[in-house]
């Protein structure tokens, strides 16, 4: 017999299965990395329960809810929450609150014969125990900025560092005007605090006092709106700065963008494929078209036409170096000067690639 917790600590910390009882709709806005969602009440089931609830008061809308379950979708339900327990034997239940979803659904289960425990407090009170550890960790973790010119290729050595978060990453999105994955999905704003926070914990948990490099963001990851507390934590770090030659990184943004983007866009869109990656290369061009500034916009855009066209016929890219290297000496380094020279951050140091790995590992270790 496993009791019922309201240990959120270590659920998060030791990734603990979580069954989300919760309507979908709920569970679509948010939830945890580690819950997958068996819904006590579907979307419109909940919707009704709910309207009884407002018009009629618990008792009544517990009567409805026990009228919907028929027989059948009793059945389903208790199906796929069995599955779930043979599945994930350590895991819990929660709903909203950790009140009537959940224990009806706990108490379904303890007919059958399996004791489920659930969560006290459920997702809201997860979500608020969340929220709270990440507004500490941004106090507390010593973090360091991985920065640089666009197209050093930051997110690549962030990635082998071992201490470190992926904010892009877990947005699904690259930071940029070019960054959308090509089906243009990100998770919620919730979910991606969600991940964060969780990160954060486990870091201030296991690596106390220890730095964590995170890449150099603005605040905005695609529709990712990063909390202005967090925002002000990387604005406060000190930055190690990554550098790399311009022709190092017209190559690095060719295969990132163009490459490797390429073979997405044809699993994604099939026959359609080529007047969508042209959309995702001109439309993402134009709007940064004011800040480009009209002749500049107009000459870069002739180059990724050309460029588009080459590439689909004999699958070179070599034609996108020009354009590149125009918005890259002429847009992106300029902003990215002064946006340095403003901010004035404190940089602890500065080098290619294999010099910023070996001075990473031994910042870390010190």
């Amino acid at each position: 017999m496993r009791e019922d917790t309201s240990d959120y600590r270590q659920l998060f910390l030791n990734d603990v299965p979580l069954m989300d009882v919760r309507a979908p709709v709920e569970f679509n806005q948010g939830a945890f990395p580690t819950a997958s969602n068996i819904p006590l009440l579907d979307d419109l089931q909940r919707e009704q329960v709910g309207t009884r609830y407002k018009s009629a008061g618990q008792d009544e809308a517990i009567r409805l809810g026990l009228e919907l379950a028929t027989v059948e979708i009793r059945e389903q339900r208790m199906s796929a929450w069995l599955d779930y327990h043979a599945n994930n034997p350590r895991g819990f239940l929660y709903c909203f609150r950790g009140g009537l979803r959940s224990r009806t659904t706990q108490q379904w289960m303890r007919e059958q014969g399996v004791n489920y425990p659930l969560v006290s407090g459920g997702y809201k009170e997860m979500r608020r125990f969340l929220i709270d550890e990440m507004q500490q960790s941004a106090r507390e973790v010593p973090l360091i900025c991985v920065g640089g010119l666009t197209g050093v290729g930051k997110t690549r050595i962030l990635r082998q560092i071992r201490n470190h978060v992926d904010f892009e990453g877990f947005a699904n999105h690259r930071g940029s005007a070019f960054g959308q994955d090509p089906l243009d999905t990100q998770p919620t704003v919730i979910n991606w605090e969600n991940r964060v926070s969780i990160e954060l914990l486990k870091h201030r948990s296991w690596f106390p006092g220890k730095p964590m490099f995170v890449e150099d963001e603005g605040r905005r990851i695609g529709r990712i709106n990063m909390p202005e507390y967090l925002f002000a934590a990387l604005t406060r770090a000190p930055r190690a700065i990554l550098q790399v030659g311009t022709e190092t990184r017209i190559n690095l943004i060719t295969e990132d963008y163009i490459l490797h983007s390429w073979p997405a866009y044809q699993r994604a869109y099939a026959d359609a494929a080529e007047a969508e990656f042209s959309r995702f290369v001109l439309d993402n061009l134009a709007r940064i078209q004011k800040r480009l500034g009209g002749e500049r916009y107009k000459q870069v855009k002739q180059c990724f036409e050309k460029a588009l066209q080459c590439f689909f016929k004999d699958g070179s890219a070599a034609e996108f170096y020009p354009g590149i290297k125009i918005l890259l000496e002429q847009y992106y380094d300029p902003m990215y000067r002064y946006q340095i020279q403003n901010k004035q951050p404190e940089i602890i140091f500065e080098g290619p690639e294999a010099e910023f790995l070996q001075w990473a590992d031994e910042y870390c270790a010190s």
